[in-house]
């Protein structure tokens, strides 16, 4: 089946253009798109890209940081202003990988990929979506509740707060194969500490649903609560609750249970 390949200056122009043609896919790095059609997946006959600088912009000189949704991970490596997300980025695929994916990409990745999106659940970001009506801010958690019917939008770019310290974020991707393997599990922390006490925790983990999903009864265990033995102890105990992961070639729903407590434990004692 040919494939018809549209380029627009805009993200308006190509957002319209997705929202008009359902079988229609909007063309970043190209990690998910490319390896869809070499598959042989049908469903797919225009390809949609855009142009716009915009979409490749860090701006990440203050408390509040915003990458454009075309910024490549070998990019956010390369930023020393984005040093708390290298352990995400990193994480993600072999130096190919690195090289073409893209943060805006990440968000659609299904299980056991979408990494980075579990350390961007973590701090809270926000996409910016251009659909063909015009642009929206979305909490990311909403995003990733209806990120099949995002089809006719264009992610623009992802925002969040910078965590305050460098122990304020936390994230772990345990693998079967190093470095590029799919997620067993992903778990990451963002546990703010004020006066002493845990203050707006988030636990986010990858590969326990269909989504990267908020743990918040790991929340709710750490917060307001002296980051120790204990309140670890808890939050480690209770970091399953909600969750739903499957049975697959990399580990089975018991056994990713299992990990996430033990890796949430771990991470949340610096422990290695």
């Amino acid at each position: 089946m040919p494939i018809t390949v549209k380029t627009f200056a805009s993200t308006g122009e190509a957002a319209t253009a997705l929202s008009s043609d359902r079988a229609a896919r909007y063309l970043g790095g190209g990690t998910l798109v490319m390896r869809a059609l070499n598959e042989g997946d049908i469903s797919i006959s225009t390809i949609v890209r855009a142009s716009d600088h915009a979409l490749r912009r860090i701006e990440a000189a203050g408390p509040r940081v915003t990458i454009g949704a075309a910024v490549t991970f070998a990019t956010i490596l390369a930023e020393r202003e984005l040093a708390f997300l290298h352990a995400a980025a990193r994480s993600i695929g072999g130096p190919a990988v690195r090289n073409m994916g893209t943060v805006g990409g990440n968000l659609f990745a299904p299980n056991p990929f979408g990494d980075f999106t579990v350390a961007l659940l973590a701090l809270d970001a926000t996409v910016a979506l251009q659909g063909g009506f015009g642009a929206r801010d979305v909490p990311i958690e909403e995003f990733l509740q209806g990120r099949e019917r995002q089809a006719g939008s264009v992610v623009i770019s992802i925002s969040c707060q910078r965590p305050t310290s460098t122990e304020a974020f936390r994230y772990r991707k345990v693998t079967r194969i190093k470095p590029k393997g799919g997620s067993v599990i992903t778990v990451a922390a963002h546990v703010p500490i004020s006066s002493g006490r845990v203050v707006g925790a988030r636990v986010a983990l990858g590969s326990m649903a269909p989504t990267p999903i908020r743990a918040r009864a790991a929340e709710r265990a750490l917060e307001g609560r002296p980051l120790d033995s204990s309140s670890i102890a808890a939050a480690a105990s209770a970091v399953t609750e909600g969750t739903s992961p499957v049975d697959d070639a990399l580990g089975s729903a018991w056994y990713r249970r299992e990990l996430a407590g033990v890796h949430l434990r771990r991470l949340l004692s610096g422990q290695e």
